[in-house]
């Protein structure tokens, strides 16, 4: 295969009103699509075409047009969505979104599209496979690292022998952290692969599906580039490409 693998990315839609830049008269009432950009400079440089995807398709279309799918970061999914109450501590939620994403991910797993789930999209994954979250961590202060620098690899990941993860970082890797919530109870067929030091879920892979992979922390934002996962989420966009 000659071209590049075309890899789709998720991201926010917020009311103008957020963009305080922008002419707020013209525009009242109107809506941006957010897409932090480092994503898509990680996904080019392992050789991906990233598009950013918008949520004004059916989400089944686009699946069928990409090689490959990044499920971003972002806001607390809304507890409901695995029958429970809001904690206290819950932050901002986005069910317009939360919709939108469920949609991919389960058009992406009947596809069996390459996907890489970051963060919020590893807890939709889960939620996606009827598993729970943790809303809130006791001592956030060890993950929700919100004021230290989005590069700091602040902790370390402990990965099993054997897994995705092991053959992409090794049996340790150390990782930047920028979450308050967390994987709880896993959904049918997930296999927690990385754990940090105090237990919280860090990476996990789906028994049978070797082409999905999700991490809790942001490999996008790290220094040192190209990243492993991006680079494996490329060469197995790159093959479904060639079988399609």
């Amino acid at each position: 295969m000659n071209r590049r693998p075309l890899i789709g990315l998720s991201g926010r839609r917020w009311p103008v009103e957020r963009v305080p830049l922008l002419p707020q008269g013209a525009l009242h009432g109107e809506e941006v699509d957010l897409h932090l950009s480092e994503y898509p400079k990680g996904i080019s440089a392992v050789g991906g075409l990233p598009v950013q995807l918008t949520r004004d398709a059916e989400p089944a279309d686009m699946i069928s047009r990409l090689d490959g799918l990044v499920m971003t970061g972002g806001a607390d999914p809304d507890p409901s969505l695995y029958g429970e109450d809001a904690h206290p501590e819950l932050g901002e939620i986005e069910p317009g979104r939360d919709k939108w994403e469920l949609g991919l991910i389960r058009a992406a797993l009947d596809r069996r599209l390459p996907m890489l789930c970051v963060c919020r999209g590893a807890q939709l994954l889960n939620i996606a496979l009827g598993g729970t979250l943790v809303q809130h961590l006791d001592e956030s202060d060890t993950h929700a690292l919100w004021t230290a620098s989005r590069t700091d690899r602040c902790h370390t990941v402990q990965v099993s022998t054997g897994s995705r993860l092991a053959s992409l970082y090794g049996q340790n890797v150390a990782t930047n952290s920028l979450h308050h919530q967390a994987v709880g109870r896993p959904g049918s067929g997930v296999i927690v692969t990385g754990t940090a030091e105090d237990g919280v879920i860090e990476g996990f892979e789906i028994e049978g599906r070797p082409e999905v992979l999700a991490v809790q922390w942001h490999p996008e934002m790290l220094a040192e580039q190209p990243d492993p996962a991006f680079a494996w989420l490329v060469d197995e966009a790159r093959r479904f490409a060639a079988r399609s």
